[in-house]
């Protein structure tokens, strides 16, 4: 079946990114195109904070090996047993998907650009100026594994022409323009979303180091970044200053201290309460997206209650996080680390792409 052939080059990419960690890049003779593809990709890691500077190699290190973890045999065919009935019956011509991405943190279109290759269309790709080096480099891996996909794969810089669907990527405002360009055209359209999180005053402090990575992953620029916490009445924020401790040397990254210094400085000069800790401010709000540096709180008297507000408001949110707290949330610490089948914003992009 088609998707098996893709199947494997993907497989032939984990196997690749395997090999790159923080910790040291470590080459295997036994993967294929290392001899071509192994110190190039080492230095655009080492180059992508130069190309946008919350690209950190840190950062960049985390994304690769999320997605080397993901693209295992096993997974994918987990993933893709949901639909044999819909691949089986898909006997529609292959398409041509234009992709409008993202480039808030590195590689967040990849989930996109694997659902229209493993569906068997083809993808016609519009990086954002935030991340134009990664992606394509990984799509030129995926063609020397799968000389087919070569027709397959089109980058293009200026306007999007002859595509059949489109799946686009943007805040609230781009959102509606995609709205009305795309209008004719069968579309995911992405909006702003955040991730909140919800305590009840029972937590670990491993839950609250583990939650501090769910907020400070990215620098907090990911749909996926918690950047609202839902608290009890009279809740103490003690045991949260303590455990997020360990997360103090992201001050040292010069954007992400410019970003800190100034909120903090509007929060102040508008008398807004603050809580802050030299590196996160934290601050009493009713909206889930709080800036870079940032995190809004907000009290609740009656978890029902919080249930049925969060179910109201969706379309808002990507995430929920707790201990079980609220129906369908995950555990601390998890966020920035999505399954194949965790969709943005639920809806399910493989489904969409076989039936329309």
């Amino acid at each position: 079946m088609l998707q098996n052939e893709k199947k494997q080059s993907f497989i032939a990419l984990s196997r690749f990114l395997s090999q790159f960690s923080e910790e040291g890049n470590t080459r295997n003779e036994l993967v294929l195109g290392n001899d071509l593809f192994f110190e190039d990709f080492t230095k655009l890691i080492q180059l992508s904070q130069s190309h946008n500077g919350w690209y950190t190699p840190e950062q960049v290190y985390f994304a690769i090996k999320s997605w080397a973890d993901a693209l295992t045999e096993e997974n994918i065919d987990k993933w893709l047993s949901n639909y044999e009935s819909e691949f089986s019956e898909n006997n529609k011509k292959e398409k041509t998907v234009a992709l409008i991405l993202a480039g808030n943190i590195p590689l967040v279109g990849f989930h996109d650009f694997l659902s229209v290759l493993i569906t068997g269309n083809k993808a016609l790709i519009k990086t954002s100026s935030n991340d134009q080096h990664l992606l394509p480099f990984l799509a030129k891996y995926l063609i020397f594994i799968d000389q087919s996909l070569k027709d397959k794969i089109t980058f293009v810089e200026g306007k999007l022409e002859n595509f059949d669907t489109v799946i686009a990527t943007g805040s609230n405002n781009t959102a509606r323009y995609f709205e009305y360009y795309f209008k004719d055209k069968p579309s995911i359209i992405r909006k702003n979303r955040n991730s909140v999180a919800v305590l009840n005053g029972q937590e670990t402090k491993e839950d609250l180091e583990a939650l501090g990575e769910d907020i400070f992953r990215y620098f907090g620029l990911g749909c996926r970044n918690v950047s609202k916490i839902f608290v009890p009445k009279d809740y103490k924020f003690d045991a949260f200053f303590e455990a997020i401790f360990k997360y103090q040397d992201v001050i040292h990254y010069e954007k992400y201290a410019n970003n800190y210094d100034y909120n903090k400085a509007v929060f102040l000069m508008s008398n807004f309460k603050l809580l802050d800790n030299g590196f996160l401010t934290i601050k009493e709000d009713t909206s889930h997206a709080s800036p870079i540096s940032s995190v809004f709180y907000e009290f609740y008297e009656n978890i029902e209650d919080l249930q049925n507000r969060l179910e109201a408001e969706a379309e808002q949110i990507q995430c929920i996080v707790s201990n079980n707290l609220i129906k369908n949330s995950i555990s601390f610490g998890k966020t920035q680390t999505p399954e194949l089948w965790d969709y943005a914003d639920n809806i399910d992009t493989i489904s969409f792409l076989l039936i329309t």
